[in-house]
């Protein structure tokens, strides 16, 4: 089984790293971009057993700061 983890940086919590791709963009001459969200994929290939509650405890153990990011799964 395949899944893949969305993660990105919570509404309301500063992106740094999204902001100097906005800057960055605009000094190419891209001039409508208004914002952007810098976030993370995470593949991982999973023994076909395991349960979308596994996946959960790895993303909340590991693979996201719940504190300052949320995160989507998605299986495949």
């Amino acid at each position: 089984m395949k899944a893949r983890v969305h993660v990105m940086l919570k509404n309301g919590v500063l992106d740094p790293q999204g902001e100097a791709v906005r800057h960055a963009l605009g000094a190419l001459g891209f001039d409508g971009v208004s914002g952007v969200r810098q976030g993370k994929v995470i593949e991982l290939d999973l023994a076909a057993e395991t349960t979308e509650a596994t996946i959960i405890q790895m993303c909340e153990k590991l693979l996201a700061n719940t504190v300052i990011e949320s995160y989507t799964i998605e299986l495949g």
